[in-house]
């Protein structure tokens, strides 16, 4: 009885936290260079199974009462490259990350849908500055050109600065934040790997997020079927235990 509890109450966890990452995936679906998320489980106090027939015993494979969540891991596929007219909007073709220096750190994004402050600097809004070879962008005006190095040049033809394309050698490594950023581990440093050399900028486009909607609406309703049988499952076990309490009370 116990164990049907723990399998019924687990199974519910488990899908809830699905849905739930499952429900930010479609949140972000038009949040520029997103990453969807997906919840890995693993199986907990795994028992062998045995077969028992004429007297004679087999093992027939391993069971488990109880499915726990182990990580949330996230698609570092592409997304669709989306014209614009907005010069200050660059995506990203290729492998590698925009370096944002935030006020409490740097950030790591694909996100290019920048715009220039009030200083002149480039920036992702509401996080913080777009990070250069020769340190944060400062543009002054509009009239720039982006070329697929990433050099930044001016009206009138004069270097400003290339922007600066990490590439984490660890991916696994990275610890994602708010709104799509993530973070490299203590003491990361963009200078220290070289960009990859097949990644080219291209301007007046920013990447759309890799999140499939019709795939992650199927995946969400199929989650919360199984959120639902699983209740089922726990009411009907509490009332068979609240049947068997009043009728041993009775005797």
């Amino acid at each position: 009885m116990f164990s049907g509890y723990y399998t019924a109450a687990s199974g519910m966890l488990t899908q809830q936290r699905t849905i739930n990452v499952l429900a930010n995936n479609l949140l972000n679906a038009e949040t520029p260079g997103f990453r969807s998320e997906r919840v890995v489980t693993t199986t907990f106090e795994q028992a062998m199974v045995k077969r028992i027939e004429n007297g004679n015993s087999a093992v027939i494979g391993s069971s488990s009462p109880v499915r726990t969540i182990e990580q949330l891991v996230s698609d570092f596929g592409s997304g669709i490259l989306e014209i614009t007219e907005k010069p200050c909007d660059i995506a990203i073709d290729g492998e590698g990350y925009f370096v944002i220096e935030g006020t409490d750190g740097l950030y790591l994004t694909r996100n290019g849908g920048f715009q220039l402050d009030s200083e002149g600097y480039l920036e992702l809004s509401g996080i913080g500055r777009v990070l250069g070879e020769r340190g944060v962008v400062h543009i002054g005006n509009a009239q720039f050109t982006v070329l697929p190095d990433g050099g930044i040049y001016d009206g009138e033809g004069n270097f400003i600065n290339r922007v600066t394309i990490a590439a984490p050698l660890d991916m696994a490594a990275l610890q994602r934040t708010d709104n799509g950023l993530y973070t490299a581990a203590a003491g990361f440093d963009p200078g220290d790997v070289p960009p990859p050399e097949d990644t080219v900028l291209v301007q007046y486009a920013i990447e759309k997020s890799n999140v499939d909607f019709n795939r992650e609406l199927s995946i969400i309703m199929e989650a919360q079927r199984s959120f639902q049988a699983c209740s089922t499952i726990l009411k009907g076990l509490d009332e068979i235990n609240q049947k068997s309490a009043n009728q041993i009370a009775s005797i």
